[in-house]
């Protein structure tokens, strides 16, 4: 019952890290969204500040010279003070939305909403508010020394363009998302380079030869890894890819070996196909006539011709074709 009970966990483990929940621990992580926070044009709440400012003085300074005169300018005095504690608490009210910028607004620490209009904005009075910039921010990962599905060691590295969408769980769900995002793309980065190899004769998916599909899997592994942070990917491209020191010599002998090679099997094919049309014509047109033995001489002698790297010498026979 015991083993039963550990191997369901186990399972469970397994089944929320690949999910990307929490394991071990059910109900430690931050839930929540954006939602929009109130506020009103900053101009018109400016306007009423004033304007209340203004009342509150004028009564402060009028009650006061009612009190001096006796006629009882206290109440007066208290509404006026009043009138400017308010105006001052709607004073502090008033924020700047920058383009490209939002304000997290919280109320004695809990979340109240995110402001995304840009300008002058009166929020409720008493809040604290974070900038949090939702531009488009890109950074280039470190050059990471990862092995290929081949096991060859290679040096990796891209760059990754990203924004956040959800201002509430970029703020409160992970403790500095700027870091987050960086740890989790180098992570994915090392994923993705391990189960594709660099380069091969085959027709699976390589690193060098198909960087659209790698970078489409690379976006989405990276957007997988950070959407828990309110992040979205917006570009991820290879921005470095070779082989690692210690084996890069040797990689580009076999490259160099196997461009020679193709190169030999075109100078074959096209030498083949020469001397073959060139028997035919000359059966065709009765130049000449030729036993087996003969041909043989011939082809291998065309083909010394045509496959040499360097250009042949022709022996030319005076004599009979048969001494």
């Amino acid at each position: 019952m015991t083993d039963q009970l550990h191997d369901q966990t186990t399972d469970e483990s397994v089944g929320g890290a690949a999910a990307g929940r929490p394991v071990g621990h059910h109900g430690t992580r931050v839930d929540i969204s954006e939602r929009r926070a109130w506020s009103i044009d900053g101009f018109a709440g400016l306007a009423a500040t004033i304007a209340l400012m203004g009342v509150g003085v004028w009564a402060i300074v009028t009650g006061g010279i009612a009190a001096e005169a006796g006629d009882g300018g206290v109440i007066r005095l208290v509404l006026g003070a009043l009138a400017v504690v308010v105006a001052s608490l709607l004073m502090s009210a008033l924020t700047v939305v920058a383009p490209g910028h939002t304000k997290v607004v919280q109320f004695f620490g809990r979340y109240v909403g995110t402001v995304r209009k840009p300008g002058l904005r009166m929020l409720l009075p008493l809040t604290t508010r974070r900038n949090v910039s939702v531009r488009v921010h890109n950074f280039e990962t470190n050059e990471l020394k990862v092995n290929d599905a081949d096991g060859n060691p290679i040096n990796i590295a891209a760059i990754v363009v990203w924004q956040v969408a959800d201002t509430a769980r970029a703020t409160f769900a992970v403790e500095h998302y700027e870091e987050f995002v960086a740890v989790q793309a180098e992570s994915a980065l090392r994923h993705v380079a391990m189960t594709h190899p660099y380069d091969n004769d085959a027709t699976e998916v390589t690193l060098r030869g198909d960087t659209d599909i790698i970078s489409a899997e690379l976006a989405a592994e990276v957007a997988a890894r950070i959407a828990l942070a309110g992040l979205e990917v917006v570009e991820v491209r290879i921005s470095a890819l070779a082989y690692a020191p210690e084996i890069a010599q040797a990689m580009l002998q076999r490259q160099q070996a196997s461009a020679i090679i193709a190169a030999r099997e075109k100078i074959v094919d096209g030498a083949v196909g020469m001397v073959d049309s060139a028997l035919k014509q000359l059966e065709a047109q009765d130049i000449v006539e030729l036993d087996d033995e003969r041909k043989a001489a011939m082809v291998s002698n065309l083909l010394v011709v045509l496959c040499s790297e360097r250009g042949t010498t022709p022996v030319v026979n005076t004599g009979s074709l048969y001494t």
